[in-house]
Protein backbone atom coordinates (compact mmCIF):
# COMPACT_ATOMS: atom_id res chain seq x y z
CA UNK A 1 0.00 0.00 0.00
CA UNK A 2 2.54 2.58 0.83
CA UNK A 3 4.37 1.48 -2.54
CA UNK A 4 1.10 2.82 -4.75
CA UNK A 5 0.94 5.77 -2.48
CA UNK A 6 4.60 6.45 -3.27
CA UNK A 7 4.08 5.84 -6.63
CA UNK A 8 0.87 8.28 -7.31
CA UNK A 9 2.81 10.82 -4.98
CA UNK A 10 5.64 10.63 -7.48
CA UNK A 11 3.15 10.62 -10.75
CA UNK A 12 1.16 13.91 -9.51
CA UNK A 13 4.26 15.79 -8.02
CA UNK A 14 5.75 15.65 -12.28
CA UNK A 15 2.48 16.54 -13.61
CA UNK A 16 1.17 13.07 -15.11
CA UNK A 17 -2.02 12.33 -14.33
CA UNK A 18 -4.89 13.51 -16.41
CA UNK A 19 -8.08 14.83 -15.10
CA UNK A 20 -10.64 15.62 -17.23
CA UNK A 21 -12.61 19.52 -16.31
CA UNK A 22 -16.40 18.87 -16.80
CA UNK A 23 -16.80 22.63 -17.54
CA UNK A 24 -14.15 23.27 -20.33
CA UNK A 25 -12.42 21.72 -23.35
CA UNK A 26 -9.55 21.01 -21.25
CA UNK A 27 -7.69 18.47 -19.27
CA UNK A 28 -5.51 19.23 -15.83
CA UNK A 29 -2.36 17.43 -15.68
CA UNK A 30 -1.10 17.67 -12.18
CA UNK A 31 -2.26 21.56 -11.46
CA UNK A 32 -1.78 23.02 -15.19
CA UNK A 33 -4.30 23.09 -17.42
CA UNK A 34 -3.81 21.80 -21.34
CA UNK A 35 -5.98 22.58 -24.22
CA UNK A 36 -7.04 19.34 -25.94
CA UNK A 37 -7.66 20.28 -29.83
CA UNK A 38 -10.68 21.18 -31.45
CA UNK A 39 -12.21 19.60 -34.72
CA UNK A 40 -12.33 24.01 -35.05
CA UNK A 41 -8.12 24.29 -35.20
CA UNK A 42 -8.38 22.01 -38.23
CA UNK A 43 -7.55 23.67 -41.58
CA UNK A 44 -7.42 21.06 -44.38
CA UNK A 45 -6.51 21.88 -48.21
CA UNK A 46 -9.38 21.68 -50.24
CA UNK A 47 -10.15 19.43 -53.13
CA UNK A 48 -10.16 22.63 -55.35
CA UNK A 49 -6.69 23.81 -54.38
CA UNK A 50 -8.48 26.69 -51.35
CA UNK A 51 -8.30 25.49 -47.90
CA UNK A 52 -11.35 24.58 -45.51
CA UNK A 53 -11.26 25.89 -42.17
CA UNK A 54 -13.49 23.91 -39.27
CA UNK A 55 -13.64 27.40 -37.56
CA UNK A 56 -15.84 28.74 -40.00
CA UNK A 57 -18.55 25.85 -39.04
CA UNK A 58 -18.84 26.70 -35.54
CA UNK A 59 -22.50 26.81 -34.67
CA UNK A 60 -23.44 24.22 -37.20
CA UNK A 61 -23.31 20.41 -36.98
CA UNK A 62 -20.49 18.99 -39.78
CA UNK A 63 -20.90 15.65 -41.07
CA UNK A 64 -17.80 14.11 -42.06
CA UNK A 65 -17.59 11.34 -44.57
CA UNK A 66 -14.95 9.98 -46.16
CA UNK A 67 -15.66 9.01 -50.20
CA UNK A 68 -14.52 7.09 -53.01
CA UNK A 69 -15.54 7.09 -56.82
CA UNK A 70 -15.29 3.61 -57.51
CA UNK A 71 -17.09 2.09 -54.70
CA UNK A 72 -20.71 0.53 -54.59
CA UNK A 73 -21.21 2.93 -51.64
CA UNK A 74 -20.56 6.22 -54.60
CA UNK A 75 -24.24 6.76 -55.28
CA UNK A 76 -24.14 8.44 -51.79
CA UNK A 77 -22.93 11.25 -53.00
CA UNK A 78 -26.52 11.58 -53.99
CA UNK A 79 -28.00 11.61 -50.89
CA UNK A 80 -24.86 13.27 -49.08
CA UNK A 81 -25.93 16.38 -51.91
CA UNK A 82 -29.87 15.89 -50.87
CA UNK A 83 -28.51 16.03 -47.04
CA UNK A 84 -26.62 18.93 -47.59
CA UNK A 85 -29.02 20.99 -49.67
CA UNK A 86 -32.10 20.35 -47.42
CA UNK A 87 -30.27 21.02 -44.16
CA UNK A 88 -27.25 23.83 -44.93
CA UNK A 89 -29.09 26.19 -42.70
CA UNK A 90 -27.64 23.75 -40.08
CA UNK A 91 -25.93 21.58 -41.48
CA UNK A 92 -22.48 21.13 -43.42
CA UNK A 93 -21.31 18.07 -45.06
CA UNK A 94 -17.59 17.83 -45.84
CA UNK A 95 -16.17 14.92 -48.18
CA UNK A 96 -12.76 13.55 -47.73
CA UNK A 97 -11.92 11.56 -50.67
CA UNK A 98 -9.29 8.61 -49.88
CA UNK A 99 -7.68 5.63 -51.54
CA UNK A 100 -7.31 3.43 -48.41
CA UNK A 101 -9.41 0.88 -49.51
CA UNK A 102 -8.96 -1.68 -52.88
CA UNK A 103 -7.81 1.56 -54.33
CA UNK A 104 -11.16 2.87 -54.94
CA UNK A 105 -10.18 6.37 -55.36
CA UNK A 106 -7.18 6.59 -58.01
CA UNK A 107 -7.94 9.56 -59.41
CA UNK A 108 -6.39 12.99 -58.90
CA UNK A 109 -8.56 16.02 -57.07
CA UNK A 110 -8.93 17.42 -60.49
CA UNK A 111 -10.37 14.33 -61.78
CA UNK A 112 -12.21 13.55 -58.09
CA UNK A 113 -14.03 17.27 -58.46
CA UNK A 114 -14.85 16.83 -62.30
CA UNK A 115 -16.44 13.41 -61.18
CA UNK A 116 -18.51 15.03 -58.43
CA UNK A 117 -19.62 17.56 -59.86
CA UNK A 118 -20.58 16.41 -63.82
CA UNK A 119 -22.07 12.94 -62.34
CA UNK A 120 -23.46 13.99 -58.47
CA UNK A 121 -23.63 18.20 -58.56
CA UNK A 122 -22.03 17.52 -55.31
CA UNK A 123 -21.76 21.52 -53.79
CA UNK A 124 -20.63 20.82 -50.20
CA UNK A 125 -17.10 21.21 -49.16
CA UNK A 126 -14.57 18.45 -50.75
CA UNK A 127 -10.83 18.63 -48.97
CA UNK A 128 -7.94 17.28 -51.34
CA UNK A 129 -7.42 13.57 -51.29
CA UNK A 130 -5.61 12.20 -47.89
CA UNK A 131 -5.33 8.73 -46.24
CA UNK A 132 -7.79 8.52 -43.50
CA UNK A 133 -6.08 4.87 -41.45
CA UNK A 134 -2.77 3.56 -41.31
CA UNK A 135 0.58 5.13 -40.74
CA UNK A 136 -0.18 8.11 -43.13
CA UNK A 137 -3.82 9.22 -41.25
CA UNK A 138 -4.49 12.27 -41.68
CA UNK A 139 -4.48 15.12 -38.42
CA UNK A 140 -8.38 15.21 -38.64
CA UNK A 141 -9.07 11.79 -39.32
CA UNK A 142 -6.60 10.77 -36.37
CA UNK A 143 -8.84 13.29 -33.93
CA UNK A 144 -12.20 12.33 -35.38
CA UNK A 145 -10.70 8.20 -34.56
CA UNK A 146 -8.83 8.60 -31.19
CA UNK A 147 -10.83 9.20 -27.99
CA UNK A 148 -7.43 10.53 -26.67
CA UNK A 149 -7.35 13.51 -29.34
CA UNK A 150 -11.16 13.61 -29.50
CA UNK A 151 -12.56 13.52 -25.74
CA UNK A 152 -15.29 11.23 -26.87
CA UNK A 153 -15.01 7.83 -28.60
CA UNK A 154 -12.52 6.23 -30.53
CA UNK A 155 -13.51 4.84 -34.00
CA UNK A 156 -12.09 2.59 -36.95
CA UNK A 157 -12.61 4.17 -40.31
CA UNK A 158 -13.80 0.47 -41.97
CA UNK A 159 -14.35 1.39 -45.58
CA UNK A 160 -15.48 4.05 -47.80
CA UNK A 161 -18.22 6.41 -47.04
CA UNK A 162 -17.86 6.33 -42.76
CA UNK A 163 -19.43 8.94 -41.66
CA UNK A 164 -18.91 11.33 -38.39
CA UNK A 165 -21.68 13.64 -36.97
CA UNK A 166 -20.43 16.27 -34.65
CA UNK A 167 -22.48 19.07 -33.01
CA UNK A 168 -22.49 22.70 -33.05
CA UNK A 169 -20.08 22.62 -30.63
CA UNK A 170 -17.94 20.60 -32.14
CA UNK A 171 -18.24 17.45 -30.47
CA UNK A 172 -18.38 13.98 -32.09
CA UNK A 173 -22.23 12.95 -31.57
CA UNK A 174 -21.96 9.79 -33.69
CA UNK A 175 -20.21 7.42 -35.92
CA UNK A 176 -21.96 5.23 -38.57
CA UNK A 177 -20.69 2.40 -40.71
CA UNK A 178 -20.81 3.04 -44.61
CA UNK A 179 -24.68 0.99 -45.13
CA UNK A 180 -26.11 3.84 -43.57
CA UNK A 181 -27.14 6.36 -45.96
CA UNK A 182 -27.20 9.79 -45.38
CA UNK A 183 -31.04 10.78 -45.70
CA UNK A 184 -31.77 7.76 -43.16
CA UNK A 185 -33.86 8.62 -40.14
CA UNK A 186 -30.19 7.55 -38.71
CA UNK A 187 -28.66 10.67 -39.43
CA UNK A 188 -31.77 13.21 -39.93
CA UNK A 189 -32.99 12.30 -36.62
CA UNK A 190 -29.90 14.15 -35.17
CA UNK A 191 -30.13 17.27 -37.09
Amino acid sequence: MMKLIALAAIIFSHGILFFPNPDSNTYITGLTPVQRQSIYDFKVPALDGDSIDFAAFNGKKILIVNTASKCGFTPQYEGLEQLYQQYKDRLVVIGFPCNNFLSQEPGSNEKIKAFCTKNYGVSFPMAAKISVKGKNMAPVYRWLCNKSENGVMDAKVTWNFNKFLLDEKGNIIAWFPSKVTPMSADITDKL
